[in-house]
């Protein structure tokens, strides 16, 4: 069960990164290694799956998010798998999701400056395979960054008790 104690753990390791035991035990109200255990738990149990860093993109010359939505020309298993396997070659490529509507995925692109993305464009995007359509969006501004999901119970929407998955 996620408790309370784990729901703060979880909402201060989204949001600060990894810190030490100690450090996250006294925002919590536990011992370092009672809070060690704690997080062991929730890593073992699948609900933290890594520890990353967040970069400030344009401090490494990535100024420009670009959103690519992009039709295929057949939905069959083969066409999906091709697509997929492709994407995840292509290191620009930040993220790629599966939709449900008009475009059948939605990527995110990292790129310097336009005539970077129409590099990328021509280079990348325009070799994914099975591609009918692609429409592209520039993101202008960031109103609000990714900074974790809200860990709270799935029933209420309220900090409590919730079940571990399997």
């Amino acid at each position: 069960m996620i408790d309370r104690i784990d729901v703060k753990l979880l909402d201060l390791l989204q949001r600060g990164g990894p810190r030490p035991a100690a450090e996250l035990g006294e925002a919590v109200g536990l011992s370092a290694s009672a809070c060690h255990r704690r997080i062991r738990a929730l890593e073992a149990a699948g609900i933290i799956t890594g520890y990353t860093a967040r970069l400030n993109p344009e401090s490494i010359g990535l100024g420009l998010d670009v959103f690519v939505d992009i039709s295929l020309t057949s939905q069959s298993e083969e066409a999906l798998t091709a697509f997929e396997s492709a994407v995840k070659s292509f290191d620009e490529i930040l993220e790629c999701q599966l939709l449900s509507g008009a475009s059948d995925y939605r990527l995110r692109v990292a790129a310097r400056n336009v005539a970077d993305f129409d590099r990328l464009h021509r280079h990348c995007l325009s070799r994914l395979p099975g591609v009918a359509a692609m429409h592209s969006a520039f993101a202008l501004r960031t109103i609000k960054a990714f900074e974790g999901y809200p860990v709270s119970s799935p029933s209420t929407g309220a900090e409590g008790k919730t079940s571990l998955p399997g």
